[in-house]
């Protein structure tokens, strides 16, 4: 979950800029948590307490009304629609990687990701997306080498994962669609050598530019390890105290699960 929250806030300045640069300043105070950081909070608040997934979701982001959400999304968590409305955006997926760490079946993850997912992002794509970047934590967490993630992910999902971020990049833009931005974001984690260097790869694109970090720094954490010291101690500085609280509750259960 870390990995999405840092990759959030290394790509929250860089959006919407268009910029196709690897070798970008890290972290800048111009940095933030947005939405994507919100909302995994949110979830992962919502499995550790038992909770409804949308109504935690909902206080969440009324807590924190400026973070960043999308057009339709500010309008069901005012109340203005009431249930899923059927986006096929990339925000259930941006939001998902509590699932693939707090649960230990494949089939569990998967259920628990479309449940998560629904509450907003009830569409095909949205659903699919959402799953599919749970799935990738998951097997990453099992040991998983990533031939057999992409290999996983190809064959359940239809993602076409066989390109390169070296072959996206050139013609790639902004795109906030769960089709065309989560298999992008999975092939930076797939490109990548370490968690910071796939987090640089999803921004390279000069997309989704926080939404895609926050993807492929989720997947690669689950597959390269822990945050080291230093980049963790940037993450917690852009935090409230209750983003941290819910963290540190995050983690005491992995480690007796």
């Amino acid at each position: 979950m870390k990995g999405a929250i840092i990759g959030d806030i290394i790509g929250s300045r860089l959006e919407r800029n268009g910029a196709k640069d690897y070798d970008f300043e890290l972290v800048t105070t111009d940095c933030h948590f947005t939405d994507d950081t919100v909302l995994t909070i949110a979830v992962a608040d919502a499995i550790l307490n038992q909770r409804d997934f949308a109504e935690v979701v909902q206080e969440y982001a009324l807590r924190y009304p400026d973070a960043g959400y999308g057009g339709t999304f500010k309008k069901w968590m005012h109340g203005d629609i009431f249930g899923p409305y059927g986006s096929w955006g990339n925000g259930a997926a941006m939001r998902v990687s509590p699932v693939g760490w707090l649960f230990n079946d494949i089939e569990t993850v998967r259920a628990k990701a479309r449940e998560t997912a629904r509450i907003t992002h009830d569409h095909a794509e949205g659903l699919k997306g959402a799953e599919a970047v749970a799935s990738a934590i998951f097997l990453c967490r099992q040991g998983g080498k990533k031939e057999d993630i992409r290999k996983y992910i190809t064959d359940t999902f239809g993602y076409n994962l066989r390109r390169t971020i070296e072959e996206i990049r050139p013609e790639y833009t902004f795109d906030v669609s769960s089709q065309g931005s989560v298999p992008e974001a999975i092939i930076a984690f797939l490109d990548s050598e370490n968690l910071v260097d796939a987090i640089r790869l999803a921004v390279s694109l000069g997309g989704d530019t926080d939404t895609q970090a926050a993807i492929a720094g989720s997947i690669a954490e689950a597959f390269y390890g822990p945050l080291a010291a230093p980049l963790e101690e940037v993450m917690n500085a852009f935090l409230p105290n209750e983003f941290i609280d819910v963290i540190g509750a995050f983690e005491r259960v992995l480690q007796v699960s």
